[in-house]
């Protein structure tokens, strides 16, 4: 043997050589012989082994990894990934999971806790669901750990369809719960991100849908700082996101993704480190016919995405970009630059790690809409109820034994739901939840009337019998193993009406998510003779790629069939038909469902156009009958949502064009009143309604929001005293639409609560509860404060009434007046729980951020003034004991 000297002295080459030899290159060589690739090494620093990785990679395979579907690369042993996951209210779109109420419920719970909950539930599913598809070797859409989740942008005007997905109209409160969501979402782990969390969509992103493909937002200085930025500040710099979506629309002239305020703002003022995403398509917006015209061609447009810090697109837009870097448009280490801050934020989720190193990855998928996470659901629900009016303490309702459930959304899955939701297991709707909370009253349903005369409406459950003699609502329903029906159905029970939603989810255990059928039989009956105009909806999905078919008999007779086509983008609402009814009597009724996909699409809903009159005559006899009535109305997010191709009187691309109940549901419930009983108004929806009459007329007004996978629980627990509703608007609810500017006017002017001069019908940060609570011993940590100092603010709540409930304590900066000041401010906030007669201290600390103010040239500073300082459970009301005065001495500007 001949020997050699190490460092260790002489080594001879013998079986054990290689240990010599390890030993005597030392410890990196020997972590080296562990690892297939240099980059696979967990011990060595993330910047290096992310270099590393992405110096091997090819222009063309970088530029594959900037789209959002990133396929695998082999020799470098890096799997496929798909970014886009959806993770706002619950782990969306991926097969059942807990649906916690839509961001405008949650943000109306005043509860920063509630919403750092939700977003560590909805981490854990999202990780459950994660570790499931790797084992199965599935890298799908929908099952990653980059969730695009919080929408933070600003309700300037409540006629935005995507106001539900927003925490509201205030920037302190928005940017307050977009910071607790996104600590929540990426955990507190100090090496790894439980997942990642992305707030959209940057920025001046408030609507009209039908125009942000090619739309310029133009705010002055004053309201960009004041307004539009602030929650995105909040987010990136107290809740550290880790990614950023860039909007749809352009800012000073320049689309968003393409735009100066990412790299000058974002990553130079802010510190931003992470990687930012283009919303789905925007990136061939800048070229697109009839969007915004910026760049001349595809090549360009990927060019100039990329250079301004826009590193992954939700689409095939960056497949040029090897064209982009041959034209020199773009140098390739721009590329590697984006590619570096992709990969960074995959080796922190620990996707190229031991298993063993990652605790998240222990999660199991027991986890996902558990119990506990269900009954968090109802909590976090109940907290989001809103009570608008109690006259003569009609709430909670006693001693009644006979009580009408009315309105088209008594009984609607989708509003419960919202949109960009999960897939609920086990949704309480509200007439059911309503039934469950009076055991000892006689619930008494009708629908009473559609949502819009020209809106469809699911048919209701009084309509169906299972069987000609049942005294039953609903349908017998058979489910099959197999979408042609054959073999016996693994599933039989009564479905009280055909409204579901499975995507990515299997209807009953026994019947597979990607193969089923549904046989429903029995007995419909209508409400009056006549020709009814009907429709079949499917599941809101993309990508679809499913096949679904229905056939529905009458009496025997085909009245309608149809299928959809193997398709990304299949249409949601199938052609309507008419079937012609010539007498009220009950007719049979069958209809066979089938769904077939690899993944994505199940769920069918069975509409129909009803007659206005005969529905609302129902309703009526209904409340003559009762005691009392619960008439549930709002919206839909299926007519008012994120651009729809709808343009109907009162609604234009999801968008709405007045804040009125639509006229149908009006008519309603003046019919309603007109019989004498107490009525009870119980709103689903996403925004503010304009409810003036309903607010002269009804005894007793609820706001529900779209509350989720327990709605219907929390409404009946709210309606019979269980709970007490703390909840408070995250909006304000104008009287009219003529109390708005136009809604392409980007100005705040005249807009929420900090600009709008008018009386409102209902504030920002109005809610009654069945208690009272009474605020005192309001005081400062100084009233002479020194400009760049901090203050304390010190109050003492105390519950004065007769029953537990919440106190959602708020505290107000009223500014100096000089015309470009908001007139005031809410600047902290918070949620106890009393017992009767329980009191507790409140500190609040307000930094020098909270204090400050943004000029007309944009520059924040602390200025000085006298300020008034309100604490208490509403906006200033002028009561004394509440408001302290503040003087600051000196100014102190701010970064911005």
């Amino acid at each position: 043997m001949r020997p050699f000297k190490s460092l260790l002295g002489w080594c001879t080459l013998t079986p054990a050589a290689m240990l010599c030899l390890i030993a005597a290159a030392g410890p990196q060589a020997g972590a080296q012989a562990k690892y297939q690739h240099p980059w696979d090494n967990p011990n060595q620093p993330i910047q290096k082994r992310v270099h590393e990785l992405v110096s091997q990679m090819t222009l063309q395979e970088e530029a594959a990894q900037m789209m959002n579907t990133a396929p695998a690369i082999p020799r470098l042993g890096v799997p496929a990934y798909n970014w886009w996951s959806e993770g706002l209210h619950g782990i969306a779109r991926s097969g059942y999971a807990t649906v916690f109420p839509q961001a405008i419920g949650m943000s109306a719970t005043f509860d920063p806790a509630a919403i750092h909950q939700m977003g560590t539930t909805v981490s854990t599913e999202a990780r459950a669901k994660y570790n499931w598809a790797i084992r199965h070797d599935i890298h799908s859409i929908y099952f990653g750990l980059t969730l695009w989740a919080p929408n933070i942008n600003i309700v300037r005007d409540p006629r935005w369809g995507r106001g539900q997905e927003t925490y509201g109209e205030d920037p302190f409160l928005t940017g307050t719960m977009a910071a607790e969501y996104v600590s929540g979402l990426q955990g507190n782990n100090p090496k790894y991100l439980k997942t990642v969390a992305t707030p959209k969509h940057f920025s001046v992103y408030n609507g009209p849908e039908s125009m942000r493909h090619k739309i310029n937002a133009n705010p002055s200085a004053h309201d960009m700082q004041d307004t539009y930025l602030a929650a995105f500040r909040m987010a990136i710099t107290k809740g550290h996101a880790d990614s950023m979506m860039c909007s749809y629309n352009a800012v000073y002239g320049v689309p968003s993704c393409a735009n100066k305020l990412l790299a000058d703002v974002v990553r130079g003022k802010w510190g931003f480190d992470g990687y930012i995403t283009s919303d789905c398509g925007a990136i061939s917006d800048f070229y697109r016919p009839g969007a915004h015209g910026y760049s001349p061609d595809a090549v360009h447009a990927a060019a100039s995405a990329v250079l301004a810090g826009t590193d992954t697109d939700c689409g095939t837009g960056y497949k040029v970009l090897p064209q982009s870097v041959q034209q020199g448009l773009i140098s390739k280490a721009a590329i590697d630059r984006a590619v570096e801050r992709l990969f960074t934020a995959r080796f922190r989720l620990g996707m190229f790690d031991p298993k063993a190193d990652v605790p998240y990855n222990s999660i199991p998928y027991s986890v996902v809409d558990s119990a506990a996470h269900r009954a968090q659901a109802l909590e976090d629900a109940s907290k989001s109820m809103v009570l608008l009016k109690n006259e003569g303490g009609i709430l909670p309702l006693r001693n009644a034994r006979t009580i009408a459930v009315v309105g088209p959304n008594a009984a609607n899955l989708n509003s419960i739901e919202g949109n960009y939701n999960a897939i609920p297991s086990h949704p309480s709707l509200p007439v059911d939840g309503i039934e469950a909370a009076f055991p000892q009253a006689h619930v008494v349903y009708a629908q009473g009337s559609s949502f819009d005369a020209v809106l469809p409406v699911p048919i209701p459950r009084t309509q169906f019998r299972p069987g000609a003699d049942s005294k039953t609502s609903g349908l017998k329903a058979q489910y099959f193993a197999k979408a042609s029906f054959q073999g016996k159905p693994v599933a039989t029970r009564v479905d009280k009406q055909i409204d579901f939603d499975w995507d990515a989810a299997h209807p009953v255990p026994g019947a597979p998510k990607d193969s089923f059928g549904v046989r429903w039989t029995g007995t419909m009956r209508v409400p009056a003779p006549g020709t009814y105009k009907m429709q079949v909806s499917l599941t809101d999905c993309y990508p679809c790629n499913d096949v679904e078919a229905y056939t529905l008999w009458i009496d025997g007779r085909k009245v309608s069939s149809d299928a959809t086509q193997d398709a990304p983008n299949r249409p949601r609402q199938l052609p309507a038909f008419t079937v012609d009814f010539k007498d009220t009597k009950p007719h049979s009724f069958r209809l066979d469902y089938s769904h077939t996909s690899k993944m994505f699409g199940a769920g069918i809903t069975l509409n129909w156009y009803p007659p206005e009159q005969a529905l609302r005559e129902q309703a009526v006899a209904a409340a003559k009958k009762a005691d009392v009535v619960v008439a549930v109305m709002g919206l839909s997010p299926t007519f008012v949502s994120e651009e729809m191709p709808i343009k109907i009187p009162g609604f234009d691309g999801g968008d709405r064009t007045r804040l009125s109940l639509p006229q149908t549901q009006q008519d309603l419930l003046h019919a309603l009143v007109a019989t004498g009983k107490p009525v009870v108004l119980v709103l689903l929806n996403g925004s503010a309604l304009s409810i003036d009459w309903a607010k002269q007329h009804v005894q007793g007004i609820l706001e529900a929001w779209y509350p989720g996978e327990a709605g219907g629980e929390a409404i009946g627990e709210t309606l019979s005293g269980q709970n007490d509703p703390g909840g408070k608007l995250p909006i304000t609810f104008y009287t009219s639409v003529k109390d708005l500017p136009p809604f392409t006017d980007y100005s705040m002017k005249g807009r929420t609560y900090r600009y709008y001069t008018g009386k409102p019908l209902f504030p920002f940060g109005y809610g009654l509860s069945y208690t009272t609570f009474e605020y005192s011993h309001v005081r400062l940590s100084t009233s002479n404060l020194k400009a760049g100092e901090p203050l304390t603010v010190e109050a003492e709540v105390k519950n004065t009434g007769h029953v537990a409930g919440d106190a959602v304590t708020e505290v107000y900066v009223t500014p100096p007046q000089n015309g470009v000041n908001p007139l005031k401010e809410l600047k902290g906030f918070d949620r106890v729980h009393l017992a009767p007669g329980q009191s507790r201290q409140l500190t609040f600390t307000l930094n020098p951020r909270d204090l400050s103010l943004v000029d007309e040239a944009g520059k924040r500073s602390v200025q000085p003034g006298v300020y008034s300082i309100f604490v208490g459970g509403s906006q200033p009301t002028g009561a004394k004991q509440q408001t302290v005065n503040l003087t600051i001495h000196g100014s102190k500007p701010l970064p911005e």
